[in-house]
């Protein structure tokens, strides 16, 4: 992999491996690994993924958390919801290194449809590290950071903005509030990154990164996208950062995106 996160014939890398694992989170992935086969087996997984900054080797100890992707043979059920659910709470409690575990889950009818190929299938293809069964990425094309990409995977944060102005304004508590800095300013991020990323030709998950090679592009907007970065890695509740990310910067970057991009194909 390059500098850009490309490999040698110009295609997206795929970001995480087993060996980038930090000795102290290899106990958490390897009871991941132990309490998703258990509880799933092979009549319900055909494949089980983690991903984000555990995969990736930048993991904090006792601030990070979990993130896996389970790929299902079938539509996901209220069983296999209760059983993520399960795990989730298992593994929070177990293990002090991890602050939360999130499980998605999807069928791999879903993950490899023409729809998703270049949002949920880059996903698992270029962000998800294989962890159990085999892997959907041999199904799945080689990626390179395109305009299609760009607007498939965050050309639609204007559908998030009335949602997120809505939490903002029934929250009441201080945790409800950093809960939604958090999750707002890191899709502001990738959103302000995807927007650039064609004309820098390469990919990157991290955050202050990715803020810095938006500002490149959108020196006037530079400072608001490294408070979102900040903000990201470490939420705030302050209602003036909320203001600026939902009601300033995430307006301007969903019209931008869509201007330079296109809409994300409208999913059922």
């Amino acid at each position: 992999m390059n500098g850009r996160g490309l490999d040698h014939d110009g295609t997206i890398a795929r970001e995480g491996s087993p060996d980038r694992v930090a000795a102290a989170f290899v106990p958490v992935v390897d009871a991941a690994r132990a309490r998703i086969a258990g509880t799933f087996g092979r009549t319900r997984l055909h494949s089980a993924y983690v991903y984000g900054s555990i995969p990736r080797g930048t993991a904090v100890p006792g601030v990070s958390d979990l993130d896996l992707l389970l790929a299902l043979h079938d539509e996901p059920a209220g069983a296999d919801r209760a059983g993520a659910a399960s795990i989730e709470a298992a593994l929070d409690q177990d293990f002090p290194e991890i602050d939360g575990v999130g499980i998605l889950l999807f069928s791999t009818r879903r993950l490899l449809s023409d729809l998703e190929r270049h949002d949920l299938g880059f996903f698992v293809a270029c962000l998800c590290t294989p962890l159990l069964g085999t892997d959907l990425a041999g199904q799945l094309p080689r990626y390179r950071p395109t305009s299609l990409l760009a607007r498939e995977t965050n050309g639609d944060l204007a559908l998030a903005l009335p949602r997120w102005r809505t939490r903002a304004a029934e929250a009441v508590t201080d945790g409800e509030r950093r809960a939604l800095s958090r999750g707002a300013a890191r899709r502001l991020v990738r959103t302000g990154f995807t927007l650039v990323m064609p004309r820098w030709g390469g990919w990157t998950s991290d955050l202050d990164e990715s803020a810095a090679l938006f500002g490149r592009f959108y020196p006037e907007r530079a400072e608001q996208m490294r408070i979102a970065a900040a903000t990201g890695r470490s939420p705030s509740a302050d209602p003036g950062v909320l203001g600026m990310l939902i009601d300033d910067l995430g307006p301007w970057l969903a019209a931008e995106h869509t201007a330079v991009h296109g809409e994300k194909t409208p999913r059922p």
